[in-house]
């Protein structure tokens, strides 16, 4: 079941919303009534309780202008009301610490959130709704529970409910109990004309969050929006501004996992045609190749280095964006990292230190082909005992082909094909990637040249 307690506003007849106002609205005082209903809303079964403050929550949340006419003009409900939502939801509670792993229990948290009718009916996309409440004064910077009905329109990216909102003077700039404009909640390719009436009505581009200190186009980087991008910067943002931990949009971008039909690697064209620099450190020294590569998005770690990104580059810590496909190679495997390797590889990446590969063995045992990749790049590397250690058993189990090619070459030396390959790859040293494909050769031998994997170690 879900609670909510309704709130009247007692809004003095003189009180006006401010325009240009930065801080969240406060009710100056409060009538309450409480009221239970279902926690789930369906329009075709309407709430239990027939009180009218009930048929007046499920009006606003379903988008019944009719019964909202009646409710308003008729019972004279405040359009000011404070609604207070109790929801019990399931929550998972440690108790101790087990030797086997966390143990704990399911327990009903209650969690309460507050929200107006100007609020609901721009969170559920009813415009019709947010014109009869405006029309009857309902305020449009005011914002109980943290987010103003601003705020719920860009989430949901109902263009047409901000658009009234901000002809009724709504703050574009208003900020959220959290610190954040109505533009930096634009995260979806549906609020892209949202973001447009937000700047057109004098949202602030530069405009920082208060927690992260993320600007607009850190925020169209994240989500990977070019779109949203090409118009900030249209707008005169800030390429290269910083958030509070140092990073800029490429740099923002770049630590994004690659997804099905983004635009991470348009936005990088984007960026990189207005002057971003592909060099930036955060606070981390951690440049954008860095982030790529621990991402494991190959598409953008390839545009980096073709750019000419630094693949030696070294963070704060001393490591390599070599160092970082590594380390997140394991919980990115759907993502081929070896592909990341490669590359870094086949551009002068400078390799680990051999008697270190054991460690790579047992981060990235279950990406065998991140192993073969790296192996490879040594024309001879000692196999121990210690290597066969260092593998979960039902790794091995699933890997047996390869791991068994690997185990069998300890005290062997690498076939004459491997040792050619090592001498030419030396020749060519960081400009493999360009050189090799120049070749006279089948494109067998070229992607052999390159280290594409093969399965087995000879």
């Amino acid at each position: 079941m879900e609670t909510v307690n309704c709130k009247s506003l007692a809004m003095p007849p003189a009180r006006t919303c401010t325009p240009g106002s930065h801080g969240m609205s406060e009710p100056p005082g409060t009538v309450t009534a409480k009221l239970r209903i279902s926690s789930k809303l369906d329009p075709e079964r309407p709430l239990a309780p027939q009180a009218p403050i009930s048929r007046f929550y499920t009006a606003l949340v379903t988008g019944d202008l009719r019964s909202l006419q009646v409710l308003t003009e008729r019972h004279h409900l405040d359009v000011n009301l404070v609604f207070e939502i109790s929801k019990n939801e399931l929550e998972w509670q440690v108790t101790s610490q087990a030797s086997y792993g966390l143990s704990g229990l399911w327990a009903l948290e209650e969690r309460r959130e507050l929200s107006t009718p100007l609020c609901l009916a721009a969170q559920h996309g009813h415009p019709d709704c947010l014109r009869h409440l405006l029309r009857r004064g309902a305020h449009p910077n005011l914002a109980p529970g943290g987010h103003g009905p601003l705020h719920r329109a860009c989430q949901g990216g109902h263009s047409h409910c901000l658009e009234l909102l901000l002809e009724y003077r709504a703050d574009p700039n208003l900020r959220s109990d959290q610190g954040t404009a109505p533009l930096h909640l634009c995260t979806s390719p549906g609020s892209l004309r949202c973001a447009r009436l937000l700047l057109r009505h004098g949202a602030a581009v530069e405009l920082p969050s208060e927690a992260g200190g993320d600007r607009a186009l850190h925020v169209a980087a994240r989500h990977r929006l070019c779109g949203h991008a090409g118009l900030y910067l249209r707008r005169r943002a800030r390429v290269d501004a910083r958030n509070a931990r140092g990073e800029t949009a490429l740099g923002v971008l770049c630590g994004q996992p690659p997804g099905p039909g983004d635009d991470s690697l348009q936005l990088f064209q984007l960026l990189a045609a207005h002057g971003a620099d592909l060099e930036a450190r955060d606070e981390g020294w951690r440049r954008p190749l860095h982030r790529a590569c621990g991402a494991a998005n190959a598409g953008l770690a390839r545009l980096l280095l073709q750019r000419g990104a630094d693949a030696n580059a070294i963070d704060y810590d001393g490591v390599s964006p070599l160092g970082w496909a590594l380390q997140g190679a394991a919980s990115h495997r759907d993502l081929r990292p070896h592909v990341t390797v490669q590359l870094l590889l086949n551009h002068g990446s400078q390799r680990i230190w051999p008697p270190a590969f054991v460690k790579v063995l047992k981060s990235c045992a279950a990406v065998p082909e991140v192993i073969e990749v790296l192996f490879n790049s040594y024309s001879q590397i000692p196999v121990s005992q210690e290597w066969a250690e260092a593998m979960p058993e039902e790794v091995f189990q699933q890997h047996r082909p390869f791991y068994e090619s690997l185990l069998g070459l300890a005290g062997r030396a690498r076939c004459l094909q491997h040792l050619c390959r090592s001498a030419i790859r030396r020749r060519l040293g960081s400009r493999c990637h360009a050189l090799v494909p120049l070749l006279p050769l089948p494109r067998a031998l070229r992607d052999f040249l390159l280290l594409e994997p093969q399965g087995v170690l000879l």
